[in-house]
């Protein structure tokens, strides 16, 4: 049967329009009649399959989001046969392959290790293809990055340093829907530490600048102080700070990259070699810094040195250091300070020059004497400070006894004695044996003491039991000795004591020896104007002349005779004994004798200081010499002066 409009051999076309569109003005996204425009952005990608009359299946390649639309199928065979099926309209709905591959790879891969990773792609469409899989990345060689079609897809190279932080891609295509999808991962090789740096900040509010190149820092003691450390490795490196071979601190290995260090108060004893230290499996790197701390001069002391003794005695600010005199003295001053100090010693203002000059903390006196009396400052000075420390020296000595001095008067026997000592001396009497306290026997006394400074004085007056042989003793003593003198008045011809004392013999009283004595005094006068021309020596600083005055005497002060502390005095000094010197035999014949006063004796010991620090109480540590002692009245005994060559073994005769 004929058809209207159309044979059997008729072609039948077919057309898909997207919804709304015209089908006698708009273009078709696809069709099978030859000459047909299309759409532009469906050409090549859309296309109908088949024979029209049976089969109008619409292929899409490469389908695209904007290809999301309602479509509907015309088909026009002949001139009369124009039909739409809208009835049997399609829509596509374009979504994201949101599924992605796995890649299954170690969290870190250590160079040169061999190591095998796994890409896989769940395909939930069991009636289509299976997809392709392929590596793609700088790791991945030729041979490996061929294409496969499966679900699973292994990789196995080995890992260089260089391979970290690279790039890996195991793409999916379905090559039938045109579909395709990647997962991408950075490699992650491990690797030793590098890059160490140390960071410092001086302020708690600063940034942090890199060490540089310097390994020293240097901060003032006191402030503030941040070191950070940090380093670059995989996997993440322990890191530590130390000081010398201290460890301060250190860091978790799962934590940060950086490790701190406060110092909030820099102290001294924070100065050294600080060293930061990143270490993994792999290896290790390390970085030092030098740390130095300043200050200003601080615990200056001063370390004393005494005589033979070589154990040092350290001394504070305002120390009073005793010294024995004639002893050597060595003071070592010290201080803590940087940069070093400069020291200086200095006394009463006046810088001193060292002793040692590559030393000018050692200040030496090699004989101590009163004139060293004083302050003794150490200086220690920076470009930061300085500190002071002084030391008061105060000269000891044992005892050096002037006198007694006795003079007869009518009142009794009266006695002075001084003694010059340090630390001052404490004076005492003896009658014989028997140390004067309360009274003693039938002779009653009394004891007048007083002291100023290193002098001490005492007098006693005896007013009864004065007898021949009366023997007195003045002893001083101190903590570093003890030293005594003795006088003894021996008796005239009638029996009874004589009437001159004055630490020595004495002559009879007469008139004949009055006029001797006026003779005498005329021709020391005359000596005395040439003597005065004479240097005589001033007395040290702090001394007085020793004063015996005698207001009563009659024929007291006249000459003394003075040993020196010569050959004759050590002699003497051997012999201990207190005995008296005898009077030398009497070769004038009788008629001569009887126009003289008879000569009286009084022994003395020589009043020379002793050094010997024993205990004073040993009297057999007190020297006694005994010596003669001529008094000429009118005369002051201490305006003596010394003659010139006089023989030094023998006794001097001072004139006054």
């Amino acid at each position: 049967m004929t058809r209207e409009g159309w044979v059997p051999s008729t072609p039948a076309y077919g057309f898909w329009f997207k919804d709304q569109t015209a089908t006698d003005s708009g273009l078709p996204v696809a069709t099978n009649k030859p000459g047909q425009d299309v759409q532009t952005h469906t050409e090549g990608r859309f296309q109908l399959l088949g024979n029209a009359r049976q089969n109008c299946s619409l292929l899409i390649r490469n389908v695209r989001m904007e290809d999301s639309a309602l479509y509907f199928f015309r088909l026009e065979r002949g001139h009369y046969v124009r039909y739409n099926f809208m009835e049997y309209k399609f829509r596509l709905e374009v979504t994201a392959l949101t599924q992605k591959p796995e890649i299954y790879i170690p969290e870190t891969l250590k160079p040169g290790h061999q190591v095998t990773l796994i890409c896989m792609f769940d395909w939930p469409f069991e009636e289509c293809p299976a997809p392709t899989l392929s590596w793609r990345g700088a790791a991945v060689s030729a041979h490996e990055a061929r294409p496969r079609a499966s679900y699973l897809l292994a990789l196995t190279f080995t890992p260089r340093p260089q391979d970290h932080g690279t790039k890996l891609t195991c793409r999916v295509d379905v090559s039938r829907k045109g579909l395709s999808t990647e997962n991408t991962v950075l490699l992650s090789v491990a690797y030793a530490p590098k890059d160490l740096v140390i960071s410092i900040s001086q302020t708690d509010v600063s940034a942090l600048e890199p060490q540089g190149n310097s390994p020293h820092l240097e901060v003032q003691k006191g402030q503030f102080l941040r070191l950070l450390c940090t380093a670059d490795s995989m996997p993440l490196a322990t890191l530590s700070w130390a000081l010398q071979d201290r460890i301060l601190s250190w860091s978790h290995p799962s934590g940060s990259r950086t490790l701190e260090l406060v110092l909030p108060r820099v102290k001294a004893e924070d100065a050294g070699r600080y060293t930061c230290r990143a270490e993994n499996g792999l290896g290790s790197q390390s970085r030092s810094l030098e740390l130095f701390v300043q200050y200003a001069p601080e615990n200056l002391k001063v370390m004393v040195s005494q005589g033979n003794r070589t154990v040092l005695e350290n001394f504070r600010n305002d120390t009073s250091l005793p010294v024995l005199e004639g002893q050597s003295l060595r003071l070592l001053c010290v201080a803590h300070s940087n940069p070093p100090a400069r020291l200086s010693w200095a006394r009463g203002g006046q810088t001193l020059s060292p002793s040692q000059p590559s030393d000018p903390g050692v200040l030496e006196l090699p004989q101590i004497q009163t004139e060293h009396e004083g302050e003794f400052t150490c200086r220690a000075q920076n470009p930061l400070g300085s500190q002071n420390i002084s030391l008061s020296l105060s000269v000891v000595y044992p005892p050096q006894l002037l006198g007694p001095s006795c003079s007869l008067e009518d009142e009794g026997l009266h006695c002075d004695c001084s003694c010059r000592a340090q630390p001052a001396p404490s004076l005492r009497w003896r009658l014989g044996e028997g140390l004067l306290e309360g009274k003693l026997g039938n002779a009653s006394f009394k004891v007048t003491s007083s002291s100023a400074g290193p002098w001490a004085n005492s007098s006693l007056s005896l007013s009864e039991g004065l007898s021949s042989g009366l023997r007195l003793s003045c002893e001083a003593l101190n903590v570093h000795g003890a030293q005594s003198a003795t006088v003894q008045l021996l008796p005239d011809e009638k029996g009874f004591a004589s009437k001159a004392f004055s630490s020595g013999i004495f002559l009879g009283i007469g008139l004949m020896t009055l006029l001797f004595l006026c003779l005498l005094l005329i021709i020391v006068r005359t000596l005395r104007k040439k003597w005065t021309q004479a240097e005589v020596p001033a007395p040290a600083a702090g001394e007085t002349p020793r004063s015996r005055v005698s207001r009563k005497s009659t024929i007291l002060h006249y000459i003394n005779v003075v040993p020196k502390t010569g050959p004759l005095a050590q002699k003497q000094k051997a012999k201990p004994s207190s005995r008296s010197w005898a009077p030398a035999p009497d070769t004038h014949p009788p008629e001569h004798r009887k126009n003289q006063k008879e000569l009286h004796l009084v022994s003395h010991n020589c009043p020379g200081p002793k050094s010997s620090p024993q205990a004073p109480e040993s009297e057999n540590n007190q020297e006694e010499l005994h010596y003669a002692v001529l008094n000429f009245p009118g005369l002051r005994p201490w305006d003596t002066q010394r003659l010139k060559d006089t023989h030094p073994e023998y006794a001097e005769i001072q004139f006054h």
